[in-house]
């Protein structure tokens, strides 16, 4: 059974104090169950070495493990998935290369490209960004909430009924606008790793999510 934990995502970052791996351990010890590891720019030997190392962190705390962009390593150590940007392997070959139980995202900005990933059945849409991030590079138009509410509208008109999302810049002040316009769920990344108390600020934010998923469920 795929995980349901997609409600609270943290894509690892690094900073002058915290490397890849304290990111994804900090995001775990405040309660994210969802860790997707970005590296961009790093060599094939050192992605590999830490997505092993992340990997394990997350099973020790029952977390889905999704690599960013890289479909055969994702497959070499059995991670739970991956998530594949515009320029990436096709969702449908992705699909095909890791089967049908594995986690497979896309990065879509527009309803429009919803439409490109459909046939490749992808598991959610990581929609962004909300706003102008430094942890991106190349950056797609910034949404805002207005945004959101215009993708999901067309998609709720077309029956599309696959997880939204909101990544890009992303702060705890944010969340309650973005869970209220609709999205499935929150993305989150510098603005956790840059807090005075990492930890801390992500439990501050697993606790909103949850307060939000309450509240929908009375």
């Amino acid at each position: 059974m795929k995980s349901t934990n997609y409600k609270l995502q943290f894509i690892t970052h690094c900073n002058a104090y915290y490397s890849y791996v304290d990111s994804a351990r900090m995001a775990l010890e405040g309660g994210c169950r969802w860790i997707q590891l970005r590296m961009k720019g790093a060599s094939e030997a050192l992605l590999e070495e830490t997505a092993i190392t992340v990997q394990r962190m997350c099973r020790e705390y029952g977390a889905t493990f999704i690599i960013d962009d890289n479909v055969l390593l994702a497959k070499r150590i059995g991670a739970d998935g991956v998530h594949l940007g515009k320029g990436d392997m096709p969702i449908a070959q992705a699909r095909d290369i890791l089967g049908a139980e594995a986690i497979i995202g896309g990065t879509i900005n527009t309803f429009e490209d919803v439409a490109t990933y459909l046939h490749g059945a992808p598991d959610y849409f990581g929609c962004g960004p909300f706003r102008y991030t430094t942890t991106k590079q190349n950056l797609a138009p910034i949404l805002g909430v207005d945004g959101y509410r215009e993708v999901i509208g067309k998609m709720r008109e077309q029956d599309i009924e696959i997880p939204l999302i909101a990544i890009g810049g992303i702060g705890k002040a944010d969340i309650s606008q973005l869970m209220a316009c609709g999205v499935d769920g929150i993305a989150i990344s510098g603005s956790i790793i840059n807090a005075e108390e990492p930890v801390k600020e992500m439990r501050a934010v697993a606790e909103i999510i949850t307060q939000h998923k309450t509240h929908n469920n009375k």
